[in-house]
């Protein structure tokens, strides 16, 4: 049986991440976040595994990325963040104090958009139809994206119910392993290499 393994990278940090900021497509990676990445391409290296393809978002933050990890990626659109519409650029903190109904809204029910862009629903939906056309691919592939991405895709891949994607948590530079045998992916953790 085939198996495709897919290794999800988190971008490293952006000025919005950092400051609790709904980010857009251009927002590219701070000072510290391109430092890191650059850190772990150096005590990752030849631990990271040559893999078949890279693909990466569309964003800034994820192809900036994945260049400092020595990648050369194709960027695929399915894996763009989230379109936050009017709410690019605006804190969590201002649009809790001008819109909490719409927020709390956005928050609770993944099919909402109050913001006039993208639900959460809808991302699943593109991020989903990807990564279900990645299995039994018999390839090793790195994708470069989105914390909140990585999040949408953990949780497709496990089948769990939409909002659970509010109790995973994915840290910039997170790297999570997925592998695809027939009609199931599965999570895989394991201990980083030392040697």
């Amino acid at each position: 049986m085939t198996a495709t393994s897919l290794r999800l990278v988190a971008h490293a940090h952006t000025t919005a991440l950092r400051r609790a900021r709904f980010g857009g497509p251009d927002d590219g990676l701070d000072e510290g976040g391109l430092r890191a990445a650059l850190a772990l391409a150096q005590a990752r290296r030849g631990h990271l595994g040559v893999p078949d393809a890279c693909v990466s978002s569309p964003g800034v933050a994820a192809t900036a990325t994945a260049g400092a990890l020595g990648l050369l990626p194709t960027v695929e659109v399915a894996l763009a963040d989230c379109d936050h519409g009017d709410w690019t650029g605006r804190s969590f903190e201002e649009i809790a104090v001008e819109q909490p109904q719409a927020l709390h809204e956005w928050m609770s029910e993944p099919e909402s958009a109050p913001h006039g862009g993208e639900s959460v629903a809808a991302v699943r939906d593109r991020v989903g139809r990807w990564l279900d056309g990645q299995r039994g691919a018999d390839r090793r592939i790195t994708v470069i994206a989105h914390p909140l991405v990585i999040r949408i895709a953990v949780v497709h891949a496990l089948d769990l119910p939409l909002a659970a994607y509010r109790q995973v948590d994915v840290e910039p530079l997170a790297i999570v392993r997925l592998t695809g045998r027939g009609a199931r992916w599965h999570l895989r953790l394991g201990a980083p290499r030392v040697d």
